[in-house]
Order: C-alpha cells, then structure tokens, then sequence
C-alpha cells in the first residue's frame, strides 16, 4: 500500500517527489512557476503594481513585470506644465538681460532729464552730458527699443516718459523775435572766435579780411596772437582794441572799427576783458566771455564765474550790451538760462538756430553742442547770423550782423 500510495503521488504530480497536492501548491505558491487564476486574484483584492500583477513562468525563478497602466491626468498636466516652465526659463532670462540693459541708458537720460526740467546742472558727468542733451534721444531711443523687446510694460512707460522729456526740453529756450518795427540807427557785424592757444591766429586774419566785421570778440589769444593783432594791416583794420594775451589760453582781445574806451570786465580765471564802444553816437557796452569749461576738477569754479556773468548782465543798465565768446555752456544748462534771465537775449535763439552746434567744430551739423554765443540786450537784435570754421580752432565762429535801435 505505501508503495502503491507513492507511485500514485508520483504519477499525480509528475514529479516523483511524493509530495501531496498541498504541498505542491504551497511550494509552487514560493518558488515553482505558476499561472495567476484572475478571479482569484480578483476576489481577493490583492494590488498588483499600478493596475494588477502579471506572473510569467518558465520552468525557472518568476520575474515580476509592473504593468503601469493608464497614465491619470493630472499626471500627464504636470508633465506638460513642467515642459512650458523649462521652454520658458531661456526666454526669461533674455528678457531679463535685456530689461537691464535697456535700463541703464534710461538711467543716464532720466538724471539729466531730471536737473534739465527741475533746476540746477547736478554734478559730474551730469553737467557734461547736459550740453549734448540733443544726443540723449539716441539712447533714450534705445532703451525704448531694449524695453519693448523685454516686454516690460513699466519699461517702456519709463522709456517713452524719457524721450519724450528730452524731445520737450530741446525745444529753444526762447522763442524767435517778432520783426523790429522801426528802422536800425546802425548796422554793424561783429564776430566771436575762440582761437585754440592761438593755433587758429593765421586763420582769424583770414577771416577779418573775408568777413570784415566791425568788432572782434577773440578768446584764446596767446603770445603768437597778440604779434598777429599788432602787425600794421590789422592796425589799420582795427585802430581800436584792447588787448589782454596770455599763454596758453588766457588770454583775450577786442578789436573794433568804434572808438573804444576799456572797461572793468569780469574775473575769471581767463581773461574776460570789456569795453564800451561810441556806435553812431550811442554807448554800446562790449563783454567778451569765457569762463572755465565744467571739466571734473574746475566745477566750482566754472558755476562761480557764470554766475559773475549773470551779476554784470543783471547790472548793466539801459546801455545796449553785447556778450560775446565761449560760453563753455548752452541753453540746456540752468548756469547759462540764468543770464538769459536777466534779459539778454540768445542772437543764435533769436534766428532759429539755437542747435546749431559750435564745438567741436570736427562734427556734423547734427551733432555737438552751441557754447560759443552772442547775446544782445533789448534795443540791439540780430538780422542775420553765421557759424563759419577756422582752420586749427576746435571752435566754430559766430558772425552776426546786428541793428541797433
């Protein structure tokens, strides 16, 4: 019986190792190969990996396979949200880069913009950039550019707010002048030149003899000038001067058809003589100017002797006056507005052409600043004015035919 018992497990299971169906089942269930019943698997609710296990057998060790199933969708929306978020960063990041490169030339025109309109010429380089405020819609105009490309709706308020000062404030300071309705007691030409340390002395005798202005306002005149205005044939020319050279930029003179008498002028660092001459029989005060240029280190002194201009314009009475010469400022700083304050009027302004630059003279007529100018007070007005250039000067000349009334 135990052996027909063992050949009747033997040939139930097939594998000769008498082991009961139990057994079998319990030892296939551990290590044996086995086929999943589903509804077993089903009834009993067992979690198989994401959706429900899959057993493979082969006659060896089972290899568990995870069946993930369906992705869900808010899987599938994070993913996607993911990918927006990397597409994005390359593109924020250029935006951002371009935001602060638009805003750094908005920066430098938003200062100077902001003493332009409020009052005062501020500190370096502010008083500098002032004098080509003209210029300043180029990078303004940028900055707008780099703005709309960044997408900064700010930005390109800030941008337009910038440019559209500047436009606004280039406008000349003053208006031109109504047509004087009675007619001149004189006509006289006077010209304004600015020498460059004498370099530019053969080319003012050049133009003495082309132009042949009645009065000369020279600055920059040094030693090689002063021999110049001494030969006889600008003796003739001009019988009356007052000459006050110096090396290498100091110095300054006034030559004149009228008879001259000198006056105090005004102090300065360079010489700003003066001088009342006798015009059809009336006094006509003379003042050439040239105070020192707004460079870094000659700031106080440059305010200080502007301001000594203003005081003299402010107090020269009812004689008709002239200022004339290197300003080293334009109608875009408060220092020179405050002279014109006084009642002395822009001749360049007055004929439309108050942003025709005068240096440096190597620009185009688009570009550089006016700092060389000659301002009437109100019984004298300009018909006519010019900006020729002198050979070695870095200086426009200003030639203006004026009426005195």
């Amino acid at each position: 019986m135990g052996t027909l018992d063992g050949q009747r497990g033997s040939a139930g299971g097939g594998d000769g190792d008498g082991q009961g169906p139990a057994e079998r089942d319990g030892h296939a269930g551990g290590a044996g190969a086995s086929r999943a019943d589903p509804a077993a698997d089903a009834g009993a609710g067992l979690p198989l990996g994401g959706g429900g296990g899959v057993a493979a057998g082969g006659g060896g060790a089972g290899v568990a396979v995870a069946d993930t199933g369906p992705a869900r969708p808010e899987d599938t929306a994070a993913r996607a949200e993911r990918g927006r978020v990397l597409a994005r960063r390359p593109g924020r990041r250029l935006r951002v880069v371009l935001g602060v490169a638009g805003g750094l030339p908005l920066l430098v025109v938003s200062c100077v913009l902001a003493f332009r309109v409020a009052g005062g010429d501020g500190v370096t380089p502010l008083p500098q950039l002032a004098a080509f405020l003209p210029w300043l819609l180029v990078p303004g105009g940028f900055g707008l550019l780099l703005m709309g490309l960044a997408r900064s709706r700010a930005g390109v308020v800030w941008a337009l707010v910038a440019v559209a000062g500047t436009a606004w404030s280039v406008r000349p300071y003053e208006s031109a002048a109504e047509p004087p309705s009675t007619p001149p007691r004189e006509e006289f030409r006077l010209l304004s030149a600015n020498l460059k340390f004498g370099d530019a002395t053969p080319a003012l005798r050049t133009a003495l003899r082309a132009y042949e202005p009645d009065v000369a306002l020279v600055q920059e005149c040094d030693s090689r000038c002063v021999e110049a205005l001494h030969a006889p044939a600008l003796r003739a020319a001009y019988p009356y001067r007052v000459i006050d050279g110096g090396d290498p930029a100091e110095g300054s003179a006034i030559l004149s058809r009228y008879p001259l008498t000198e006056e105090p002028g005004v102090p300065g660092t360079l010489s700003m003589p003066a001088a009342t001459a006798r015009v059809a029989g009336e006094r006509v005060r003379l003042q050439v100017v040239h105070p020192m240029p707004p460079t870094p280190g000659a700031m106080d002194a440059w305010r200080t002797e502007l301001g000594r201009l203003r005081d003299a314009a402010a107090a020269r009475g009812e004689v008709p006056t002239v200022f004339g010469g290197d300003f080293n400022s334009s109608q875009d700083h408060e220092a020179f507005r405050d002279i014109l304050d006084t009642g002395l009027r822009d001749s360049a302004m007055l004929l439309g052409r108050s942003r025709t630059p005068t240096w440096p003279a190597s620009t185009t007529p688009l570009f550089g600043a006016q700092i060389d100018h000659v301002l009437v007070s109100d019984r004298l007005s300009p018909a006519d004015i010019e900006f020729p250039e002198l050979a070695g000067t870095d200086h426009r000349a200003v030639l203006v035919e004026l009426q005195l009334r």
